[in-house]
């Protein structure tokens, strides 16, 4: 009986020519007893830089273990140092674009592995298939010895600062990682809550099944600008644009949906919680009006508004809509264009914590959040993972005032 390696070198490098400019991976498995090349990735990217093109090129190796050395303990070797101290946890991720392609690769981790820095010389072998790539002699996955080629991978490519610049911000040390199990269906859903509205910006009680409550104000559109041109990284990774049927959030992501190249779908789950009688009242006026209402409310999660819905009802039809997105973009990336309720609703089912965690969050106009979600290896389901949480693009982040909201 033949059996495969029971150890392999992964290597894998990237390179983007003019960083940014058009870019490539390279990526390999060898026999670590005896140096054989089992399988070779070359692939070019469109135009993005140095780390997205290094990243990806670990991502195309990872992918290629399954079929090609299962069960194998497995040594990745890189010449990027900010990739693999990344990928060891020693330094944080900080950019969210980033985030969600190092999630990817941790998502394919196998049980036994260890990432090691080797100095650039050491890496030729897939420095070479990156620029054979780039120069159009390769393109493709190919097996040493094998009459036909495999598909080539997909391109990856959210965009990231530049390595030497990354390096000189003395990264600080990131909590242990957790491990997933290695899949091809994960599914990764990037949550962006819409930008303000007037009633955003006087904290009235904005609900979504009653129909088109106020749009976007001047502020709420720059604010989608600024999250479709940090969220336009993720390039040819995204698989849809979804939004919830109501104006604030079909505005949203009709910004984000013309940056990606991409039209709007729509999904009823994820609209936000229909507030009935409450809804454009300010929290204080509430109180004025329907204390004993309000108190009941707040006190339980089955109990709704006056003509409303309860975070129960709310919960039940936001999961259907999650299930319904799983289905149809199995594997891929979707970006979801959604409301508080909705988006703490999946988080807190993510992480399957109770219910009423979404008390305890805080979720800001136009941020972004990343969920995980991986088939369970029985076959009974999903499991999902929290990657981003609450985060903003670069431009707002130093201007947000937190108590604003």
């Amino acid at each position: 009986m033949t059996t495969g390696p029971t150890r392999v070198l992964l290597e894998a490098d990237g390179g983007s020519r003019g960083n940014p400019g058009p870019a490539a991976y390279g990526a390999l498995l060898r026999d670590a007893r005896t140096g054989e090349v089992l399988v070779e990735t070359a692939v070019t990217i469109g135009r993005t830089t140095n780390n997205v093109a290094e990243y990806s090129g670990l991502v195309a190796g990872l992918r290629l273990l399954p079929e090609h050395a299962p069960g194998a303990a497995v040594e990745v070797r890189m010449d990027s140092k900010l990739v693999v101290e990344q990928m060891k946890g020693a330094w944080k991720v900080k950019n969210a674009d980033l985030a969600v392609l190092h999630a990817e690769a941790r998502d394919l981790l196998p049980e036994s592995i260890t990432f090691t820095w080797i100095p650039r010389a050491d890496n030729a072998a897939a420095d070479a298939l990156a620029n054979e790539a780039l120069d159009g002699v390769r393109e493709g996955v190919f097996v040493p010895g094998a009459d036909q080629d495999l598909p080539a991978e997909e391109p990856d490519g959210p965009d990231e600062p530049d390595e030497e610049s990354a390096v000189a911000e003395a990264e600080s040390p990131a909590p242990s990682r957790g491990w997933s199990p290695p899949s091809r269906d994960t599914t990764t859903v990037v949550l962006l809550r819409h930008g303000v509205t007037e009633h955003t910006a006087a904290k009235r009680f904005s609900g979504g099944l009653g129909g088109d409550n106020p749009p976007l104000s001047e502020e709420g559109l720059d604010q989608a600008r600024a999250a479709a041109d940090w969220l336009s990284g993720l390039g040819d990774r995204v698989d849809a644009v979804v939004a919830s049927p109501v104006r604030r959030t079909r505005e949203t992501a009709a910004v984000v949906a013309e940056r990606l190249g991409l039209p709007v779908g729509e999904e009823p789950g994820f609209a936000e919680m229909e507030f009935g009688d409450w809804d454009g009242l300010t929290f204080s006026e509430v109180a004025e009006r329907d204390r004993a209402g309000l108190d009941a409310w707040l006190g339980s999660l089955d109990v709704p508004p006056p003509g409303g819905e309860s975070f129960r009802t709310v919960e039940e039809r936001v999961l259907a809509g999650l299930d319904r997105v799983l289905e149809a973009h199995r594997g891929r990336t979707v970006v979801v264009v959604s409301h508080v309720t909705p988006i703490k609703t999946l988080v807190a089912h993510a992480m399957r914590a109770p219910l009423d965690a979404v008390f305890r969050m805080e979720l800001s106009p136009a941020s972004v959040s990343v969920l995980s979600f991986h088939p369970e290896q029985d076959g009974s389901g999903v499991r999902g993972s929290l990657r981003l949480y609450n985060a903003l693009p670069p431009s707002r982040q130093a201007t947000l005032d937190p108590g604003r909201w």
